[in-house]
């Protein structure tokens, strides 16, 4: 399943963020009705110009991306959709711009500094995250499908490590994690060596615990899912993901060409 316009809940990914250390909110600097909507506990995320003397703002609340239009006197603020003279949305691609590719930034800038294992050649143009529970079954059959890609150096698979699937899932993850040569540890297991749960340091056992808090911010479910940047036709890279196994033409279109 491919989700192309909302790769994450805004409502989980912003009390993530918060958490994380990231702002989202540039609370400081809001005029009044905007920063009373702020102190309620909306996220603002970005600043756009919209028509007749307004200015807009992007914003998410419980899970809902929502526009915020200030009148010109700073004194009252608009919530809702804006309509031309011929009933053409406005807000929409504003939204677009303003609160899901705002938190799109955030959300692959927390997919870099999660904890992951490097697969294949870190040099490799085309960079894909993927959360891997060591138990899963699927996660293993998509290594094997994505070998074309990563051994002719094209790709590169970020594994993040999550233990979600069984009761030993976070142990295996912290025994990866915590080998002295991880990409190798992984690329072991994957070729059919047996790994056995066992204390780590508590560093390493907290990896795992804050990838699996990243999991379910993103409000995902199944293993793997897998992030990459795609090019809108304007320029701008976005973030799609697939949950599961992709199917071939996504496939190609996750690896960014087809199989060597």
């Amino acid at each position: 399943m491919s989700f192309r316009h909302s790769f994450f809940s805004p409502s989980a990914l912003s009390s993530f963020l918060l958490l994380a250390g990231v702002s989202t909110s540039q609370a400081s600097e809001l005029p009044a009705p905007v920063q009373a909507l702020a102190n309620q506990g909306w996220e603002i995320h970005g600043q756009f110009d919209a028509p007749g003397g307004l200015t807009g703002y992007g914003a998410s609340t419980q899970g809902q991306e929502i526009a915020i239009y200030l009148t010109p006197d700073e004194e009252h603020a608009i919530v809702g959709t804006l309509t031309d003279s011929q009933g053409n949305n406005l807000t929409e691609a504003q939204l677009d711009e303003h609160v899901r590719a705002a938190l799109e930034a955030e959300t692959w800038q927390l997919l870099e500094n999660s904890h992951w294992i490097q697969d294949g050649n870190p040099e490799a143009p085309q960079v894909i995250y993927t959360f891997t529970d060591a138990n899963c079954t699927y996660c293993q059959a998509f290594w094997e499908q994505t070998r074309p890609w990563v051994n002719a150096g094209k790709v590169q698979l970020r594994h993040i490590m999550i233990g979600i699937l069984a009761p030993d899932s976070p142990g295996k993850a912290a025994v990866l994690l915590g080998a002295d040569d991880p990409s190798a540890a992984l690329k072991r297991k994957k070729e059919g060596e047996v790994i056995t749960a066992s204390a780590q340091p508590r560093e390493i056992e907290e990896q795992v615990y804050t990838n699996n808090q990243l999991f379910e911010a993103l409000g995902l479910y199944a293993t793997p899912t897998s992030a990459f940047q795609r090019e809108t036709p304007n320029g701008d890279l976005r973030i799609d993901r697939i949950q599961g196994m992709p199917d071939e033409a996504r496939l190609i279109e996750m690896m960014g060409s087809p199989a060597p």
